[in-house]
């Protein structure tokens, strides 16, 4: 199992490469939208690049849950409900939300998600790829 700061140095490179920025620009509170300057296009290049450097499997979906964000269940009035602060929680458990929920507007639901972030879907995948090698 890589150490975290093995997964953070390749997911740095794999940022620096699919998003043509600089190293120091990669830091662990980088936003990827915000700071990195991610575009959508950019987010499949990331999820490619990510699932060939550690060998995992990304269904669409997992990483950026695009759909939470058209469910009027989820959303009401530019703002994610209880209900869709609750479905992010659940789908997306490596991400820091306690922020985010104070004031869950859609508009900022882009800008969200952090290189640390990145950094913990990667491990969790990883941990669940050995769980399900060693079962």
């Amino acid at each position: 199992m890589l150490t975290q700061e093995e997964i953070y140095q390749k997911v740095r490179e794999v940022l620096v490469d699919a998003l043509a920025v600089d190293e120091e620009e990669v830091k662990p509170e980088a936003t990827l939208v915000g700071d990195l300057g991610a575009e959508s296009i950019d987010f499949l290049d990331i999820v490619f690049k990510l699932e060939k450097t550690f060998n995992i499997k990304i269904p669409r979906g997992e990483l950026f849950p695009e759909d939470i964000l058209t469910n009027p269940e989820y959303v009401k009035d530019g703002k994610f409900t209880e209900a869709g602060l609750a479905e992010l929680r659940k789908r997306m458990p490596f991400a820091e939300l306690d922020q985010f929920a104070r004031n869950p507007l859609v508009q900022d639901f882009a800008n969200l998600l952090t290189v640390r972030d990145m950094c913990r879907f990667v491990e969790l995948k990883l941990q669940q790829q050995e769980g399900q090698a060693s079962a």
